[in-house]
């Protein structure tokens, strides 16, 4: 196995991606703050513009309260199709300096560059030649982190936004994580955080000195993982055949859904939706699922597995039928979502390079 130190991690990330998109190409929008998603009444927030973040809107806040924090919020319908021609534009660029990119979204990436293809020396030129490529060609600025593994490229990537880039040299590691609040931790929730505060672990120093056994006694099996980045190790690979463990669909609707025979028929273009990705992946899916939002934002899902692949849309949605007939319906709906999961794939890891160069 190759040392941790061998490798050189980028994480890029692009700076609040759906908004800088609609600022981009609707100039009247730049400098205000923008919401992607919902309105003023109903929905939830997908993006927020760095305008908008200041007032204290974010991601999957419900529309009415952001609005409510903002009077000159903008909001704007979310354009995927746009969205995701840019992340494929982006990910090219990618490409050039290695084949080991691994996507978490459309709007960010983990790079193994630890053997590259234009020959440069180090991670950081690498990060800094990528940045400005994607606002050369693209208009857009993204924000990036590198060092020896995905763990702490990916904390990195997040310390100099926007448009910034942080490194870890492999030196750095340890007086890095010891100073870490325990809540920059991935991982670690809300509820995590209240849990280590109570055990005396604030920093990474306090969650070093634990032993794996207090650890595990404490946080089960997510424990050996607190052990392990403590200490700066995260062996994952970049895996560059990284496959979605679910494909699905939803919608938010302008007027609420009051019985489960509007969900029923509600349900019918959303799970159509969800069955053509479905048969787009190229998966065998065992699992349905079913999720409705109710007016109060309360959320349920229910869920049906079966021993045998999923491979009609007839058993989609006979499946389906089945769950609507699980919940009760006691108040109006404002989202009905639909998902497969629990894919039989396997996974390709592809291999990294062993070269040993500058940070």
């Amino acid at each position: 196995m190759e040392k941790e130190t061998e490798r050189k991690i980028i994480h890029v990330d692009m700076d609040a991606f759906y908004a800088s998109v609609e600022q981009m190409d609707y100039p009247e929008l730049k400098g205000k703050p923008v919401a992607v998603g919902g309105n003023r009444q109903r929905g939830v927030v997908a993006a927020a513009s760095y305008e908008a973040r200041k007032f204290g809107i974010h991601s999957a806040m419900p529309s009415k309260i952001a609005a409510s924090k903002c009077k000159d919020l903008v909001f704007v319908k979310p354009r995927f199709e746009r969205y995701r021609e840019l992340s494929h534009q982006i990910r090219e660029i990618f490409f050039r300096y290695t084949d080991l990119v691994e996507p978490l979204s459309l709007d960010e990436a983990y790079l193994d560059v630890t053997e590259n293809k234009m020959g440069i020396s180090t991670a950081t030129d690498i990060a800094l030649e990528i940045k400005k490529a994607i606002k050369d060609e693209i208009g857009l600025t993204a924000s990036a982190g590198v060092s020896i593994n995905k763990f702490l490229a990916k904390i990195a990537s997040d310390y100099r936004k926007p448009n910034g880039i942080f490194i870890i040299k492999p030196h750095q590691v340890i007086p890095f994580i010891e100073k870490l609040p325990i809540e920059k931790f991935f991982g670690v929730g809300k509820k995590t955080a209240e849990k280590m505060h109570s055990l005396d672990i604030k920093t990474g120093a306090d969650l070093r000195n634990k032993s794996i056994k207090e650890l595990i006694k404490y946080f089960g099996k997510q424990g050996r993982y607190f052990y392990s980045v403590s200490r700066g190790e995260d062996f994952r690979k970049v895996n560059p055949n990284r496959i979605r463990k679910s494909v699905g669909a939803e919608n938010t609707f302008a007027i609420s859904l009051k019985t489960k025979t509007e969900i029923w028929e509600a349900l019918q273009p959303i799970a159509e939706k969800c069955w053509k990705r479905y048969k787009q992946s190229d998966a065998n899916a065992h699992t349905i699922t079913l999720k409705i939002k109710f007016d109060d934002f309360k959320q349920i899902t229910r869920s049906k597995s079966y021993e045998e692949a999923i491979e009609s849309a007839n058993l989609f949605d006979q499946g389906l039928e089945s769950l609507m007939q699980s919940f009760e319906l006691s108040q109006s709906v404002r989202l009905v979502g639909c998902s497969l999961s629990n894919f039989e794939i396997e996974e390709k890891v592809g291999e990294n390079g062993q070269m040993t160069l500058g940070f």
